[in-house]
């Protein structure tokens, strides 16, 4: 078993930013992709700073708006494999690090570029976050109850539809290098990963299998055994019944009687009430362990803190602690003879810059002519 991880070798050069971009970075790092982050000095953004995206890789401070630090990004460019940027159309185009400059440089680069609307279209030069990505894409108004759509947390479209989306692209033209001996630009939207999520929705819509409405049909808590349901103490479970055989175990382990058919929409209500008041007669937990050894498909609501203990995930090691204690969920997917490595360490940003740019091929001279003249800093 390598201890290396499935990337090792592969050099990526991450242009700091928020969100969906250090996300990306944070998981070619723990895939074993030799990743640098490149932070800009003086970073006070708290979304640039918190949330635990920047660890697993060294961070270097550089300036870009200077030209000998747009000079230290080009030199990394060169050797590197992977680019990561999350800028705006156009900006790294000003700073001479868009795709024409860079594969020009270095014809194998992979130019990855995380935006929310995309690199062409109307909205290319508008701002966004998750919510608006996903109300564009037609997928918040799916989220939520049948009276009003639900903020999500920022999952939807930039870190599902986003970070993963451009890993999957890195990844594509890193195997599509492998043929042509090219690289290529990455074009990754978080529009777009948000409404291609929702693939199989669409389907069903197309069908005529899925009313465009909320809480209305099979998987959106339209259907009572595909639900979450309140318990004695206050808090929930979360009902799955799909499959008959599932949906009887449901039934018998609630102890109620239903009307009719499983999927007849006319008994629903009378199967959601008699759900309802038996999950209200015990806590979440004593419901949890009733159905423990049954394919009810019944399972807690667990809270953030609650989650990292549970015994199934204890059992795999789906958490990690971090350099604080703090349990963060270790990178997935399991490989079995190239695993992903731990989470490591979250640097302060800048803090590795005299160091990495040593190791990559610029002498103590330069580095030193660099520090000095402010276009990179040293933490």
């Amino acid at each position: 078993m390598s201890a290396g991880g499935p990337l090792a070798g592969t050099r990526v050069v991450e242009l700091g930013g928020i969100g969906p971009t250090p996300f990306a970075g944070l998981y070619l790092a723990e895939l074993g992709a030799d990743v640098v982050r490149v932070d800009r000095p003086g970073e006070t953004n708290p979304l640039a700073l918190a949330g635990g995206l920047r660890r697993s890789r060294p961070s270097i401070c550089v300036d870009l708006k200077t030209a000998a630090g747009r000079g230290v990004v080009q030199r990394l460019v060169d050797d590197a494999d992977v680019l990561l940027e999350g800028y705006r159309p156009g900006v790294a185009e000003r700073l001479g690090l868009g795709p024409d400059d860079c594969l020009a440089r270095n014809p194998r680069l992979v130019h990855a570029r995380m935006t929310g609307w995309g690199q062409t279209g109307p909205w290319a030069q508008r701002a966004g976050h998750d919510i608006t990505y996903a109300a564009v894409s037609g997928t918040l108004h799916a989220l939520g109850p049948a009276a009003r759509p639900v903020a999500p947390v920022p999952v939807v479209g930039d870190f599902a539809g986003g970070s993963m989306y451009l890993v999957a692209g890195v990844l594509a033209a890193l195997v599509a290098r492998g043929t042509t001996g090219r690289g290529q630009v990455v074009d990754a939207a978080m529009v777009d990963g948000a409404a291609h999520l929702f693939t199989m929705v669409h389907g069903l819509l197309g069908a005529g299998a899925w009313r465009d409405e909320r809480e209305a049909n099979l998987l959106d808590g339209g259907a009572p055994f595909y639900a979450v349901y309140e318990c004695a103490d206050g808090r929930f479970v979360a009902v799955g019944a799909l499959e008959p055989p599932f949906w009887a175990e449901l039934v018998a382990g609630l102890g109620v009687e239903v009307p009719g058919e499983q999927y007849d929409p006319a008994t629903w209500e009378a199967q959601r009430t008699a759900f309802a008041a038996a999950f209200r007669t015990r806590t979440r937990d004593e419901w949890a362990a009733h159905f423990e050894h049954t394919d009810a498909c019944v399972a807690p609501v667990l809270s953030l803190r609650e989650a990292p203990h549970h015994p199934h995930l204890v059992g795999r090691g789906t958490f990690a602690p971090d350099a604080h204690g703090h349990p963060v969920p270790r990178t997935g997917p399991r490989l079995s003879d190239t695993p992903p490595l731990d989470p490591g360490p979250e640097p302060t940003p800048g803090a590795d810059t005299t160091a990495y740019l040593l190791a990559h091929g610029f002498t103590a001279a330069e580095v030193e002519a660099l520090v000095t003249s402010g276009a990179v800093v040293q933490a």
